[in-house]
């Protein structure tokens, strides 16, 4: 077998997980996300489950990944658990299925990108987006989507997905940055941020049910927990990198980029009258360009730019999920990496077509992953690491972090027994609930 392909720099290695993280997940899902679960009620839990879950459990599977130096499947193999395979299995497939519609989504917007330039969407944004969501126009750009997703994968991890993320999280930062300044000075801004930024206690309490798990479930995604990514991006790195560092400057940039979208969607949508409580997958298709539809040329220019950010962003988390599946086949398999991501991307093209027909199918392939697929696949991580590889986890989180993590890995691996798995338990629990309407 050829020498297995590993990240040229660190930094290399945090962008790329960033882009894995700052995907649709912070820019189309986050918003719709708040409007419909409480606005900064949910925001307050999304971000205690990025620390008190999201964090510990990216750790979690970083020390899978680095220890086995395989994909989420072969790691197991490679730690001596093979009856574990079904772990980076189910991980696997949670990618693969969600990269399926989320690749419909991409394809939604390099159309909402091209309408930017002739304000396509401003007339009647209601029927525009209806007209081009779901059909053969959609269909088509699910294709060129997935073709761009494969031709960046086919080049490898350095060539291909390094190069890439390396431009492209630098861009998202700077572009979304320019558009909260601008956000700030519309006069609808402090009403957006009372509704983004003051949480109501009360009503986190009187909505738990509903907000506790879909905050929790936004949190795995956007930090892309759950889909075997970070363990496979894991097992490209070396030994003298401090897995905490890398974790918690992963984990932070991601909630930041995540607020930030906030900043620049509810200032747009509250100054232009637009309810933010417009929920659904096209919510930001069909909010936005209201919001921007009054403000003429300049609205354009406004839309292109947010446009081309949710475009970038969405390319950063697709590479990292059909990378998954194609580092399994050429790790285990032997299988050419070009001709794989190929194949591959074929199959994932396939499976979205139900959610580019119509939009209920993506509705749904949405539910099951967020709500099923990346809990249970979490909560399987967690129970492996925190009391099946508990000493070799202790040992790698250790490794390259000096004397930094001498005190703080046990601390992580007792949190990780205890706190974070009774809170995916409990998450898994109230999601099964709500998924069924029936009590478990």
């Amino acid at each position: 077998m050829a020498d297995r392909e590993t990240w040229a720099t660190r930094l290399g290695f945090i962008l790329a997980s960033v882009g894995s993280a700052v995907g649709l997940g912070n820019i189309w899902r986050f918003p719709f996300q708040t409007a419909t679960n409480g606005g900064a009620a949910f925001l307050l839990v999304y971000l205690v489950a990025v620390v008190v879950i999201g964090l510990p459990a990216i750790l979690a599977e970083f020390v899978v990944g680095r220890r086995a130096e395989r994909s989420a499947i072969g790691a197991f193999d490679r730690l001596g658990r093979p009856g574990w395979r079904a772990v980076g299995a189910l991980g696997v497939f949670a990618g693969f299925w969600t990269l399926s519609y989320y690749s419909v989504v991409g394809g939604w917007v390099i159309r909402y990108v091209g309408a930017s330039f002739t304000g396509a969407y401003f007339g009647a944004p209601n029927e525009y987006f209806g007209a081009i969501s779901v059909g053969p126009e959609a269909v088509a750009f699910h294709a060129v989507f997935m073709a761009l997703v494969v031709g960046i994968v086919a080049f490898g991890i350095e060539g291909g997905i390094e190069r890439a993320t390396k431009l492209m999280v630098p861009s998202i930062v700077l572009i979304l940055l320019g558009l909260a300044a601008y956000g700030a000075t519309l006069s609808g801004a402090a009403e957006a941020y009372d509704y983004f930024l003051s949480p109501d206690v009360g009503a986190i309490v009187a909505n738990a049910p509903s907000v506790v798990p879909a905050a929790v479930g936004q949190a795995l995604f956007s930090l892309s927990l759950g889909f075997a990514v970070m363990i496979t991006y894991a097992s490209y790195i070396g030994d003298d990198e401090s897995l905490g560092v890398d974790g918690v400057t992963i984990a932070a940039t991601n909630t930041f980029i995540g607020v930030l979208a906030g900043l620049v969607v509810f200032p747009l949508l509250f100054t232009q009258g637009v309810s933010p409580e417009t929920s659904g997958p096209g919510a930001v298709f069909v909010a936005m360009p209201t919001a921007l539809s009054a403000l003429g040329l300049l609205g354009r220019v406004l839309g292109l730019a947010f446009f081309l950010v949710v475009l970038t962003a969405a390319l950063s988390s697709a590479i990292s999920l059909l990378e998954v599946v194609v580092s399994y086949l050429v790790d285990n398999h032997g299988t050419e990496r070009k001709r794989t991501s190929a194949v591959l991307g074929s199959v994932v093209f396939l499976l979205g077509l139900p959610s580019a027909w119509a939009e209920g199918w993506l509705g749904w392939f949405d539910s099951v992953a967020v709500g099923l697929l990346l809990p249970v696949a979490v909560l399987l991580v967690v129970f492996f690491v925190g009391w099946v590889m508990a000493e070799d986890a202790v040992d790698e989180l250790r490794t390259g972090a000096g004397d930094r993590m001498d005190d703080l890995a046990p601390a992580w691996l007792w949190a990780l027994r205890t706190v974070v798995l009774l809170a995916v338990v409990g998450t898994v629990a109230l999601s099964l609930f709500n998924l069924t309407g029936a009590p478990v």
